[in-house]
């Protein structure tokens, strides 16, 4: 039990430090965590998570390809031209965009240039920027477990298929997008007030009163609406478009028709090689037919974080893959007597296994194949999915840091006692509702409905 504690505290200690330097560290230094236990304790070697790698990498490859073609500007444009005819209606408008943004491209990271819009129009219509800011930078993480093409979602599907539990991405998505939908408008209603308003707000009134800093606040106009946007860019959002919609066509036809029937009518593969095919195929058409440049899309934020997302779940998973698989026992038997009584508390595992590790895939990965080594029913864990976002708690995810440095009023801030931030609120609102009702869902209309639907 001593060796087993002290490997763990390897494990914390990879996944702490290499939080601390962000980007690949995540990944490299959990590989050293994983030496230590392989060659240090000699414990043998988990399995890396190559199916959705391979998947990640398609995903990402059609996105970087689709935002290097200027597709992505198009839909930020109309994404803007929204928010700007509804002014009044910010706070709960801009999360709803942020977060279909990211439904759609599968990343978070799609919203940077959206977030400094969000910014401007809330700072010129007197709404406290903060409002709208905070909750939009949530949802546009929250959004990963409602896409059709994101890690998470393909890893729940694939590693819940391989323990039983065969649930489709539609199925999924049944599930995590109303859920979701429902906790980002209660965050959203509980920042509709929140703080002072800009004009009883004295650390406003005092930095407004200094010229150079007004200036700054109100000089420039944060767009995207004089971007030209031409044909070939519309050509690419709806070549991706078109793919998302394939994907999910054929993730229905493989959940409404059982297995026996499909092999008997035709050899449709299984859905990590149809996403991983319909991506890749998708990009090659983009970059043929509407001139995308793949260099562009190498250099672009989506291709580069998605990267760096695939070399987080690669050694995070790894470093957990191994240390679970050689304790499965040992756990079964010290967490058996608590998740079989209340089997939906591995959404508290899963949300603090977030805040160490900055992706929900990587948390997917690592941790759900142990939630099914407890015997926790596949409908509870579809349930309790969006638990895996957690690292909001501790502001040091780009998408944070971005949002406080977007906000040129100042309003969205990281308190000086770190955990006292602009984002806490809403993230924590927005994920336990999220949790529960996604819960409620599956365990007392989704389960019943599909279970009788089988039958």
């Amino acid at each position: 039990m001593v060796t087993m504690i002290l490997e763990l505290l390897i494990v914390l200690a990879a996944l702490y430090v290499g939080s601390r330097y962000g980007s690949l560290a995540l990944g490299a230094i959990s590989g050293i965590g994983l030496a230590i236990l392989v060659f240090g304790f000699g414990l043998k070697p988990g399995t890396p998570p190559t199916d959705v790698i391979y998947i990640i990498i398609a995903a990402v490859t059609c996105a970087g390809i689709l935002q290097a073609s200027g597709g992505m500007d198009w839909m930020i444009q109309v994404a803007e031209k929204m928010l700007r005819k509804h002014p009044d209606h910010i706070t709960f408008l801009a999360p709803l965009c942020t977060f279909f943004l990211t439904v759609l491209v599968g990343t978070g990271h799609v919203v940077y240039t959206l977030m400094p819009i969000i910014c401007d129009i809330s700072l010129k219509k007197g709404i406290r920027p903060e409002r709208p800011c905070g909750v939009a930078s949530i949802a546009s993480q929250v959004g990963i477990t409602c896409s059709p093409i994101a890690a998470a979602v393909v890893a729940f599907m694939t590693i819940s298929n391989a323990n039983g539990y065969d649930v489709a991405i539609p199925q999924i998505l049944m599930v995590t997008i109303p859920s979701c939908l429902i906790g980002l408008m209660a965050a959203a209603a509980a920042s509709y007030h929140r703080g002072k308003d800009l004009d009883k707000d004295p650390e406003f009134q005092k930095r407004l009163a200094d010229p150079e800093t007004y200036k700054y606040m109100y000089g420039e106009t944060a767009t995207t609406l004089d971007r030209k946007i031409t044909k070939e860019a519309m050509g690419s959002v709806f070549v991706f478009l078109t793919a998302l919609f394939v994907i999910v066509a054929f993730a229905c036809v493989q959940f409404f028709v059982d297995s026996e029937t499909l092999s008997t009518i035709t050899r449709i593969p299984k859905m990590n090689t149809i996403i991983q095919i319909i991506m890749i195929s998708a990009a090659a058409l983009m970059i043929i037919f509407f001139k995308a440049q793949p260099k562009k899309a190498v250099a672009g934020a989506v291709w580069q974080s998605g990267m760096v997302a695939v070399v987080a779940i690669y050694g995070i998973a790894w470093l957990a893959d191994t240390f679970f698989s050689n304790y499965t026992d040992v756990m079964q038997e010290g967490l058996a007597g608590i998740v079989s009584k209340y089997p939906w508390s591995i959404a508290f595992v899963f949300f603090l296994v977030s805040v160490l590790i900055n992706s929900q895939g990587a948390v997917v990965v690592a941790m759900l194949p142990l939630a099914y080594s407890l015997g926790i029913p596949g409908p509870v864990l579809l349930g309790v999915l969006p638990s895996v976002y957690g690292y909001f708690f501790i502001p040091n995810y780009p998408s944070d840091i971005a949002t406080v440095n977007f906000d040129r009023s100042g309003t969205t801030v990281i308190g000086k006692y770190l955990l006292n931030h602009s984002f806490m609120m809403p993230g924590l609102i927005c994920v336990i509702t999220s949790t529960i009702v996604g819960y409620l869902i599956t365990n007392v209309f989704f389960h019943s409905y599909f279970a009788s639907f089988m039958q």
